[in-house]
């Protein structure tokens, strides 16, 4: 009994599969926030930048 209770432990440390999707959601994460840190900073400079652009396209 205890073997098979040994055996069914070291099945059960060694499989992986749930470590994949913690992965992704760790990256799905990572990318939301890099996200929202990129639309924070445009949100910012939005004006500027459409001002540049202005300023560049109408020579003003």
């Amino acid at each position: 009994m205890r073997q098979r209770w040994a055996a069914l432990v070291a099945v059960i440390h060694e499989d992986e599969r749930g470590l994949n999707t913690a992965e992704m959601l760790g990256n799905a994460a990572l990318a939301i926030a890099a996200l929202l840190v990129i639309w924070a900073g445009l949100q910012a400079l939005g004006v500027d930048i459409v001002a540049w652009i202005r300023a560049s396209l109408l020579g003003g």
